[in-house]
């Protein structure tokens, strides 16, 4: 098959997928299964590298038609459609960078996402289509936002059409919980994404790939790194086929990993648990699995789950920020199964444990995981920067180390323990949610004077968000929370509502009137243990 120019010297995401397809061409690149077909109304079936490479040929005619090249941002609403890919590698063929979207986020996060981003178009699913619109007009940024189907309108050709593709490009922009005000863009490259699947390609041990036999299934979001950098790139990389899934579906899940005869499969720490819940079956090892790879899976559920199912649920810490160039993952017995254990870095990755006066702690002494890349290049396979932030990327950067945030355990053998967030994030089925960011949002209700947001222990999604308010007239406490939460509903994502919420007469804050946050969680705990905080976790749910 002939490639495509690959625009330059340098390699791309999109010049990866052009020489595994040159290699594998009638093998599969993605397998859609039928349950996911339904839910999306596609076919169902597996997409070969020859196919997604001629897609991806027309679509980049397309673009390149409309102006679309270096420097041009292109929003992406489409969920885990095989569409989202792909735009992806036509959109990465020319220059341009995608914006994927969470198909959760409401009104006022989109306004935010779509202005900061700068994007000049948006493709999103056609239910979405006028609320993006509405979002991107009041936000600023008015740009054409259509479903890939529609012809795509001619843009403003972009200051750096003419500049070199390469590894340095940028090739997306995701967005992450910011824990000091609005979300940051982390401004991703194309060396990000090809170290990411370098990283799985060479790692080893429990986890390694087979080239040309892998079948991945993973129900996680390609709007986030896992999905979009790992697993994305792990099969692009070994001309394997990944197997995405619109999202996970507790009562099916191993019917699916059957069908798809998947080889390997991700999972966030929630997925064990509700697994676990269904009763045994002798089905239970019929598959094909010989490892699954994510983060925190409960302690106790561990063993018995592994057991139970038949292969290692291989435990595993990394940030956007950090891509694949700051993993860290326990790929290698012993991997101390039902601890909080997540393994030791790799020979190409240096890690401090310090306390808050940067001074390194001692074993079994928690302390801020600080990482970087070995050798000359500190930054390798991580975020470029926060878009339009300098002083938060110099912050995270200080003296030469990225703070983590994450508060971690070194114990005699050298592994590391997770411990607690030192961030003010909240960890609610996979998803950070930045407590200030829900704050600022709930503080736009009209009854509402003061707002504070903490988490709260959850027994199924480990952290809930719980909310803390002052109002000058609650009326009716239960309905009044109902109220805020079913607008917060319109506002922002599902799962940044509150799932609690309680009224109090002041919030605790310090003498320059910051918010004491242990504080917070204290009050938050014991009004708890009151009663005193209304549930309204059943409003939560899922929008469509």
């Amino acid at each position: 098959m002939s490639l495509l120019d690959r625009d330059g010297p340098g390699e791309t995401v999109f010049s990866r997928f052009a020489g595994t397809a040159a290699r594998f061409p009638e093998k599969p690149f993605l397998n859609i299964l039928p349950e996911t077909a339904e839910v999306y109304g596609i076919e169902a079936g597996e997409i070969t590298y020859a196919q997604m490479y001629a897609a991806a040929s027309l679509r980049r005619s397309a673009l390149a038609a409309a102006n679309v090249g270096m420097g041009t941002r292109i929003g992406l609403l489409l969920e885990n459609r095989p569409v989202f890919l792909e735009i992806f590698l036509a959109a990465n063929s020319l220059g341009a960078s995608v914006v994927p979207i969470n198909p959760d986020l409401r009104s006022a996060e989109l306004e935010y996402l779509v202005s900061h981003s700068e994007m000049s178009l948006a493709f999103v699913t056609a239910p979405r289509r006028d609320e993006v619109s509405a979002a991107a007009i009041a936000g600023g940024n008015p740009i054409p936002c259509i479903t890939p189907e529609d012809i795509i309108p001619a843009l403003s050709r972009p200051a750096t059409a003419n500049a070199q593709l390469g590894p340095s490009t940028e090739a997306a922009l995701l967005y992450t919980s910011g824990t000091t005000g609005r979300p940051k863009g982390c401004v991703l490259s194309n060396e990000y994404f090809l170290h990411s699947g370098d990283w799985y390609r060479d790692t080893g041990g429990i986890i390694a790939l087979q080239d040309g036999q892998e079948r991945m299934l993973t129900p996680l979001p390609v709007f986030h790194m896992n999905a979009l950098s790992v697993s994305v790139m792990a099969m692009i990389t070994v001309g394997g086929c990944l197997i995405i899934l619109d999202r996970f579906h507790p009562r099916s899940w191993w019917q699916s990993v059957r069908d798809s005869g998947a080889t390997c499969l991700h999972y966030l720490g929630v997925m064990p648990a509700m697994l676990m819940n269904a009763p045994e079956n002798e089905a239970d090892r019929n598959h094909a699995v010989r490892f699954g790879f994510g983060a925190g899976s409960p302690r106790e559920l561990h063993g018995p789950f592994e057991e139970r199912f038949g292969f290692p649920l291989v435990e595993a810490w990394a940030m956007t920020e950090t891509g694949s160039g700051g993993v860290i993952c326990a790929s290698r017995e012993p991997r101390k199964v039902g601890t909080s254990c997540f393994g030791r870095p790799g020979q190409d990755m240096e890690i401090r444990i310090v306390d808050d006066a940067a001074n390194e702690v001692a074993t079994n002494v928690p302390g801020e995981l600080l990482v970087r890349r070995a050798g000359a290049n500190p930054r390798y396979g991580f975020f470029s920067e926060y878009l339009k932030n300098p002083e938060a990327t110099a912050e995270a950067w200080e003296g030469g180390w990225f703070h983590t945030g994450d508060i971690v355990e070194r114990d005699a053998d050298g592994d590391l323990h997770f411990v607690d967030r030192k961030k003010n994030v909240i960890r609610r089925s996979g998803e950070n949610i930045a407590a200030v960011e829900v704050e600022a949002i709930l503080a736009r209700h009209p009854a509402i004077r003061e707002v504070a947001v903490a988490a709260t222990r959850d027994a199924v999604r480990g952290d809930e968000v719980a909310a803390l308010v002052v109002c000058d007239d609650a009326g009716q406490p239960a309905e009044t929370a109902s109220e805020i939460v079913r607008w917060a509903l319109g506002q922002m994502a599902y799962y940044k509502a509150p799932g609690w919420l309680g009224f109090v007469n002041s919030l605790p804050r310090t003498p320059t009137e910051k918010i004491m946050r242990a504080a917070l969680k204290d009050v938050v705990e014991e009004k708890m243990q009151r009663g005193e905080l209304h549930d309204t976790r059943a409003l939560k749910k899922r929008q469509a």
